[in-house]
């Protein structure tokens, strides 16, 4: 609870930050849209073959905040994404705070391209009704880029998330006789189509 404390506080603080040296296109706003994700591979028992995930669609919603600097921006944002992930007949579901810290350039026009670290808090995660408790890491990090387009307050962009490193979830799978420990690699790969307002 107190990492969810702390990454919250941090991105009310960029937020503000960014807010408090306003130019022109700098400020605040809201934003939400579409993920098109897959985790990582699914193991039912340790000598299992890789069971790979069904990509599947999720949303986020959330705020940002951005700071212009010339032709270069940061655009820090804090939001909800919740993704579901399909192997075969069973359902993978997670729910985590992102607070991705992104750096940007505008190209021609209103065209801009970003990249940037992403936070990640893990608040929840299911695989097939049971509640995956044994996460290696809540907290981990992955990667954002894409490119955008503004059109006056309005934007929009599409961006690629990739999770460094796995971050395995074990869990006993109680639909197997036997009930061996499962796996189930937790990191996302996703493609995130957004719509933003600036307030």
């Amino acid at each position: 609870m107190k990492v969810t404390k702390s990454i919250l506080l941090c991105a009310v603080f960029a937020l503000i930050g960014a807010t408090a040296f306003s130019q022109s296109d700098s400020g605040f706003g809201i934003k939400g849209g579409l993920n098109y994700n897959g985790n990582g591979d699914y193991f039912e028992s340790i000598g299992d073959a890789a069971r790979e995930p069904d990509r599947n669609l999720g949303f986020h919603i959330g705020l940002y905040g951005k700071l212009e600097l010339g032709r270069l921006y940061v655009r820090p944002e804090v939001f909800y994404t919740k993704t579901k992930s399909d192997y075969d007949d069973d359902t993978f579901d997670m729910s985590k705070i992102d607070l991705p810290v992104l750096l940007g350039a505008k190209i021609i026009g209103p065209v801009h391209i970003f990249a940037g670290p992403s936070f990640q808090y893990i608040i929840n995660t299911e695989y097939d009704g049971i509640t995956i408790e044994d996460i290696e890491n809540d907290f981990s990090v992955g990667l954002h880029f894409g490119g955008g387009v503004n059109l006056g307050k309005l934007g929009i962009d599409l961006r690629y998330e990739r999770g460094f490193g796995d971050n395995e979830g074990r869990f006993i799978n109680t639909n197997i006789t036997s009930l061996p420990q499962s796996r189930i690699d937790t990191r996302p790969e996703q493609l995130i189509l957004s719509l933003s307002y600036r307030l």
